[in-house]
């Protein structure tokens, strides 16, 4: 199986062709995520965890019909993104906005790590039926064979509680 994990920042995932834009990280090929240098049709599972939302809003629908078109037919996009619902409702519970804005905004430690668009799942199944996926479904991360790899879609509030906290990661699949 032929497997792309776009965005790998500090998390390594064997077995992957692992991306980042930052050389500061271990990958295997340093690119944009919207201009990726590999011919159509060459992945089975294409993985990127919070990385969508780095690209401009007008962007996603480019940004999402290019990682379709590296995947074979029948491969697999699978995506972790924040979840604004759930952000929504952590907020309207607990009043905490500090606990949600790395989610809302992104880190904003480096000119490249702000978030300018966030997702539902009604908006982020729309684009992906919109650029050609035949149908989306959530996904868990424990149920993965990269679980064991700590990343944001397992994002949990209060932070790494993931006993008793929310996720507020949209995990949702997607297939050519």
């Amino acid at each position: 199986m032929n497997r792309l994990h776009i965005g790998c920042g500090k998390v390594y995932l064997p077995g992957f062709t692992n991306v980042d834009i930052f050389s500061s990280v271990h990958a295997d090929v340093y690119a944009d995520m919207a201009a990726l240098p590999f011919d159509r049709g060459t992945f089975d599972l294409i993985y990127a965890s919070h990385v969508l939302e780095h690209a401009h809003r007008h962007m996603v629908l480019a940004t999402l019909s290019h990682w379709r078109d590296l995947l074979r037919d029948g491969g697999v996009l699978r995506l972790a993104v924040p979840n604004f619902e759930a952000c929504a409702k952590y907020y309207t519970d607990t009043e905490d906005l500090g606990a949600i804005m790395g989610l809302l905004y992104g880190g904003q430690n480096h000119p490249k790590n702000h978030h300018f668009v966030i997702f539902d799942d009604t908006t982020l199944g729309a684009a992906l039926i919109k650029v050609g996926f035949k149908g989306w479904n959530r996904w868990n991360w424990a149920s993965t064979d990269h679980a064991r790899y700590d990343d944001y879609s397992q994002a949990y509030l209060p932070k790494m509680d993931k006993e008793n906290g929310r996720l507020m990661s949209l995990n949702i699949e997607a297939t050519k």
